[in-house]
């Protein structure tokens, strides 16, 4: 890997905006559609997947092999009626849907979905635009939208989407840090905060190698930004009902599972931006010449996408819920500490690297992989730690309540029993 790693500090922006007003309509109206269309695929995939996974068999009433499945379960929700309880916060309560829905789309405006094109014979980038700071503009309307969970549990005047909301803010903010921290390496080894300079950095070699702790750091607290299992705690069923949502029904309902769903593909197409060299072509296709042109690369980069969502299915298929304490743990103990320390790491090889020492990728990949290790030792460590426990009396009477119980390993109800009978 030579120095086209390191990019030259800015990314060429001067392809955006100079698109005739058609063709942003045309783009915004395709990223929409996609958006929405990928969210009816991603619910009945993520139905069908965790029913094999689970050895059932899903969805198969609707359509050929219950392929309508999702587009039945929307038309039902439009078509419900909406009811609003007596004792909300009316104006907030109907607004919180719309700001926990909209801001999800926003977030796509600077996603790079392809290189230049021709669009009815115009030439422009497959992407709606890109800013200096675009992945901060991200994390930005991404956060706005934890308004809409949090207004949405206090509007309702109930106590289970209060508790929801609650849980929400201090999620995300507990793993907004870890992800901003864990985007700071790309920009060091970038040099650019434009999307698509990201991606044009990536020509030689994918971040992934290169910065595993980063990606790792994301693609967990990605999870953890999207409420999504095994850290679904703002609307854990077992303890909240339905956490945030409770009190909603209808189109309203809809709009938070439709927010959900297209966080779901943001945090991925950034993922695939950020760490899997955007819409270039993996290997073996990057040894065709014209795999990173043209329409190809659209191709590509939806099946990268695909891979992140994948993912997310198969975390909620496999993985039981945090416990609250375990979850917070997690982010404040564990990502963020490793999150700064590779921070630091990076920060010194750039500068060797300005020094003029050439060493950029050997240190990154070592210490990539060996802060990995310590990270999967600590925790194979701690999962076999014997946990303390305070052992139950060594004699007990089972009567002692007044209904017979039974008793527990190491307890022994002898003495009891020949005690009362003595």
């Amino acid at each position: 890997m030579g120095s086209h790693t390191l990019a030259v500090g800015y990314a060429d922006l001067s392809m955006f905006g100079q698109d005739p007003l058609w063709l942003v309509i045309l783009k915004a109206v395709g990223v929409f559609g996609f958006l929405v269309v990928t969210v009816l695929v991603a619910i009945l995939l993520e139905r069908k997947i965790m029913a094999w996974m689970q050895m059932r068999v899903g969805p198969n009433r609707v359509g050929p092999w219950g392929i309508l499945q999702s587009l039945a379960d929307g038309v039902k929700l439009a078509l419900k009626e909406g009811i609003i309880p007596k004792g909300v916060d009316k104006p907030i309560y109907l607004l919180a849907p719309i700001i926990a829905v909209v801001p999800a789309i926003l977030a796509f405006a600077v996603i790079p979905f392809g290189p230049q094109v021709s669009i009815f014979g115009t030439q422009t980038p497959l992407q709606l635009t890109d800013l200096p700071v675009a992945v901060l503009y991200i994390l930005a309307v991404t956060s706005v939208g934890v308004y809409g969970i949090v207004l949405a549990g206090w509007s309702s005047g109930s106590t289970y989407p209060l508790l929801g909301g609650l849980r929400s803010t201090a999620q995300v903010i507990s793993y907004e840090i870890a992800m901003a921290l864990s985007f700071v390496g790309v920009f060091l080894f970038a040099g650019t905060m434009a999307t698509s300079g990201i991606v044009t950095a990536q020509e030689g070699t994918w971040y992934i190698f290169l910065l595993l702790p980063s990606f790792l750091i994301y693609i967990t607290s990605m999870v953890g930004e999207t409420n999504r299992a095994p850290f679904d705690l703002p609307e854990a069923e077992g303890e909240l009902v339905g956490g945030f949502h409770t009190e909603y029904s209808s189109l309203r309902f809809a709009m938070f599972m439709l927010a959900e769903y297209i966080n779901m593909v943001t945090v991925s197409a950034l993922a695939t931006t950020l760490f899997l060299g955007g819409w270039r072509a993996p290997f073996p296709f990057n040894l065709w010449e014209g795999a990173n042109s043209g329409w190809w690369p659209l191709l590509w980069f939806v099946l990268k996408v695909w891979l992140f969502l994948f993912v997310f299915i198969w975390l909620r298929a496999t993985l039981p819920r945090f416990r609250y304490d375990q979850f917070m743990n997690l982010g404040w103990k564990i990502l963020i500490p490793i999150s700064l320390v590779w921070v630091m790491v990076i920060a010194t090889v750039r500068g060797f690297y300005n020094a003029g020492y050439d060493v950029q990728t050997i240190v990154l990949v070592c210490a990539g992989v060996l802060l990995a290790a310590i990270v999967a030792i600590a925790v194979w460590l701690r999962a076999r730690r014997p946990q303390p426990t305070t052992g139950p009396p060594a004699h007990f009477d089972p009567m002692a309540g007044g209904f017979p119980v039974p008793p527990l390993p190491g307890q022994d109800a002898a003495p009891a029993e020949e005690a009362r009978h003595g």
